[in-house]
């Protein structure tokens, strides 16, 4: 399982939409209103305000130009089963968590109406999770990229700190595409989930997150 997984994370960068090389941003509500992003070869915009269900308000005029990928924010809460939809629950084969991933992602996926070559997850500590039982953050992680693979590759926005304490460290979902993480060079850049291969890392320049393509 985990020698198939490699080989689909390989063959999915080989074809995304990233050459190595290559420079770009991620911008989202932070940069609301009024901060450009650098020139670079493609961009990737948030979709959300911060947390799942809600939407980025300067989404609209962030997206363009070079900008040709996005990302959306996750989480698990109870709280959040009012929002699963109904093709969600159907799907989830009655995994309540997977169906909460599968809605966010869903959420996200019918209100910014355009077609990005490829969707990011942010899986980060900010949001909410169970801190006890991480299996439901693993099916809410699992249920967002299951929406959202049949649009193109779905990667992972994380750390290692922070992918160990939401879903236990050694958790892969499937059909995931690759990782995205801070570091100052691709060069010695390890992934945060076994077998797979670092796409994109991240600095920070003047309040604007750049990305460089690995």
């Amino acid at each position: 399982m985990v020698t198939a997984l490699v080989l689909n994370a390989l063959a999915a960068h080989a074809f995304g939409p990233y050459t190595a090389g290559q420079t770009g941003y991620d911008v989202s509500y932070p940069q609301c209103p009024g901060t450009q992003a650098p020139a670079g070869s493609f961009g990737i915009i948030g979709v959300n305000d911060g947390r799942p269900f809600t939407l980025n308000p300067c989404f609209g005029t962030e997206y363009g130009g070079a900008a040709n990928s996005v990302y959306i924010n996750t989480g698990y809460a109870k709280t959040y089963r009012s929002k699963i939809t109904s093709g969600c629950s159907a799907a989830s084969g009655g995994n309540q968590a997977w169906a909460i991933g599968c809605s966010e992602a869903e959420y996200s996926l019918s209100n910014v109406r355009v077609n990005p070559s490829m969707w990011w997850l942010d899986v980060e500590t900010a949001n909410s999770w169970s801190s006890g039982n991480l299996a439901p953050n693993r099916s809410a992680i699992q249920g967002a990229i299951e929406r959202l693979k049949s649009t193109g590759p779905v990667g992972v926005y994380s750390t290692a700190t922070a992918w160990g304490r939401i879903t236990g460290g050694n958790f892969v979902p499937s059909d995931v595409a690759g990782d995205w993480l801070p570091a100052a060079s691709c060069s010695g850049a390890l992934p945060f989930m076994p077998g797979t291969t670092v796409w994109l890392t991240q600095v920070t320049t003047n309040n604007v997150d750049v990305d460089t393509a690995c």
